[in-house]
């Protein structure tokens, strides 16, 4: 099941049709409501649902009540759970309050409806915790975070759900001075940035024909790691040549068929087993992560070499401690199949299933599903 979280501003380009330049604030929306303007929202966002209409039995949605999202899945047929409500008019707050809520929520993305006064508003509330797509619908839209057409949205999140690889990309959210913009003057400031997934395309060491480069790949997922590692938190290196790189960068001893923990960027101990995995998890709630690769070419990447990650261990680590590694090139030859966990309890096989994060190369990735075998 790919989990979405579902949020429309109903006043998103509201002042576009009569020349107002903009919708934010409760004066522009009653000025644009008093020369006839009429809601565009919704029904942008009901094209970009329309593609997904087929694949209902695949999706559930987050959402928040009435019309910032409940009425139009209501009416389309789409499963979902209302997890935010509001009282009148929506406003600025409802969109931030309502992202709030759906990102401790299990979603894979965040799809909304707006322009980019709700870009911002999504930002505040989600920053990169998240992965987003924006449904254009507003009379701004300057921020990357956007898909080129409601359509296109649509088409995006079929791909995910069609297993074909969707890279997530660090985009800008821009937004501009409305009122500047009235007389004339542009005047866009970056606020921030957010994960956004954009069609499959190579984006680092390529030669001609678009092929990767695999060792220089492997070497650029490697030293992104190091980079991204924090002092307070273990890692656990596991079996494979892709994560040895990591233990290569960091000119530490590695056990190719083994699990490494570090703790600073040193060695703590080579070679552990799940006894010192369930304690280390105990005695750091929180602070462990484990970075693991595809192994045997076979989309396993729990239970073929790394069987020190039992169901135990997995349980305590939790899902969002796992840090997947490979090259797209790895994840092209799996032909479309997904990721395996075949850990010895089928509970946990399918709670960890569903897309997951997938780092490809330096400041890349990509989500990619963990089936449900």
């Amino acid at each position: 099941m790919f989990h979405l979280g579902f949020i429309v501003n109903p006043f998103a380009g509201i002042g576009g049709k009569v020349g107002l330049k903009g919708s934010d604030g409760k004066a522009i929306r009653e000025e644009a409501f008093a020369r006839g303007a009429i809601s565009q929202s919704t029904n942008r966002a009901r094209i970009a649902l329309q593609i997904l209409q087929p694949y209902k039995d695949k999706l559930f949605f987050y959402t928040a009540s009435g019309d910032m999202g409940e009425g139009l899945l209501k009416e389309m047929g789409f499963s979902y759970e209302c997890v935010y409500s509001y009282q009148g008019q929506s406003r600025a707050q409802d969109t931030i309050d309502a992202a709030k809520v759906i990102t401790t929520k299990n979603a894979n993305l965040l799809l909304f409806a707006g322009g980019d006064g709700t870009a911002r508003n999504v930002y505040e509330a989600v920053g990169e915790d998240l992965p987003v797509l924006g449904v254009p619908a507003g009379v701004k839209i300057h921020s990357g975070v956007y898909a080129v057409t409601p359509k296109a949205a649509g088409l995006v999140i079929e791909q995910m759900l069609n297993n074909e690889l969707v890279s997530l990309l660090e985009t800008s959210v821009m937004d501009i001075d409305e009122d500047a913009f009235r007389r004339g003057n542009v005047r866009a400031k970056k606020y921030g940035e957010m994960q956004v997934p954009a069609e499959h395309r190579y984006v680092q060491s390529t030669k001609s024909g678009g092929k990767e480069v695999e060792a220089l790949v492997v070497q650029d997922i490697a030293e992104y790691i190091v980079e991204q590692m924090v002092d307070d938190c273990h890692y656990l290196i596991g079996s494979g040549t892709t994560c040895a790189a990591i233990m290569d960068v960091l000119k530490l001893p590695n056990t190719l068929l083994g699990i490494d923990h570090i703790f600073q960027q040193q060695l703590v101990q080579a070679d552990v087993y799940e006894k010192h995995l369930l304690e280390l998890v105990d005695n750091n709630p929180g602070k462990v992560r484990a970075i693991i690769t595809i192994i045997g070419g076979q989309g396993h990447i729990i239970g073929r070499g790394n069987q020190q990650l039992s169901a135990k261990v997995l349980r305590k680590l939790g899902r969002d401690n796992l840090i997947v590694i490979a090259t797209k090139t790895k994840l092209q030859q799996l032909n479309g199949k997904p990721l395996i966990i075949d850990s010895d309890d089928l509970t946990l096989n399918e709670e960890f299933s569903g897309p997951i994060k997938v780092i490809t190369g330096y400041e890349d990735s990509v989500l990619y599903p963990i089936g449900r075998i």
